[in-house]
């Protein structure tokens, strides 16, 4: 009867380790793809006078640089976590992996935004009729942007948006380091950082006055071809 009992317990033991490699099988194991901290299209002092290089420098190197660090943390915990089936864990970081991953998006999409002020060119085109059609002109959108932006309590964005169901651009804001996706299916065109450190050593606590400047280093050509490749 031992002998039997013990033949038992070594088929159980052999099925259940089987089990145990099938589901590992059946798992697929994720890896984290590190995100690169991106160049700037232009030096630290190219947008000067309107934003000096030492803000640029410190702005891309220490906070975006800070946001993809921890972004990539993030990232590589989650592929544990899912590998290991933590479902708790995978929740409990989604909140920090929005506000890193989306200091990574949104300052991907504010680099680009500026130019130096000799590479500056108003909109013209098709982005140029739309912003005709829904504010008046280019100084009514900038108006209206700015004090939106001005207005934004503590950190946050301002944007420029389209909205592809209605065909149709907005001005609308986020809140920290919220990318625009989190207010809807929408596509940002044009962000502005207001966070403090965005404009601080520039520009002491006068936002309005740095989004008056930001607005004359605006590169109206890569807002247009993210309109352009929105609506195609």
């Amino acid at each position: 009867m031992k002998a039997i009992s013990a033949t038992k317990a070594t088929t159980a033991k052999v099925a259940g380790a089987r089990e145990i490699r099938a589901t590992c099988a059946g798992r697929r194991s994720v890896s984290a793809r590190a995100v690169p901290l991106p160049d700037l299209p232009y030096d630290y002092g190219a947008l000067e006078p309107y934003i000096s290089g030492d803000i640029m420098k410190l702005h891309h190197q220490m906070h975006h640089g800070t946001y993809v660090k921890n972004f990539n943390g993030l990232l590589e915990k989650q592929a544990d976590m899912e590998n290991k089936g933590d479902y708790a864990g995978l929740i409990s970081i989604q909140q920090a992996i929005k506000f890193n991953g989306g200091g990574h998006v949104n300052h991907s999409i504010f680099w680009n935004n500026m130019c130096a002020k000799s590479d500056y060119v108003e909109p013209s085109g098709a982005l140029g009729k739309k912003i005709e059609e829904t504010f008046g002109g280019l100084e009514a959108l900038q108006t209206k942007m700015s004090a939106m932006s001005a207005g934004v309590q503590g950190s946050g964005w301002g944007w420029l948006a389209y909205d592809p169901a209605k065909d149709s651009i907005f001005v609308t804001t986020t809140a920290n380091q919220d990318p625009l996706v989190t207010k809807g299916d929408f596509v940002p065109l044009l962000g502005v950082d207001v966070w403090e450190h965005a404009y601080y050593l520039q520009y002491k606590n006068k936002r309005p006055d740095y989004l008056a400047n930001f607005f004359e280093v605006v590169n109206w050509k890569d807002v247009e071809a993210r309109f352009a490749a929105a609506t195609a």
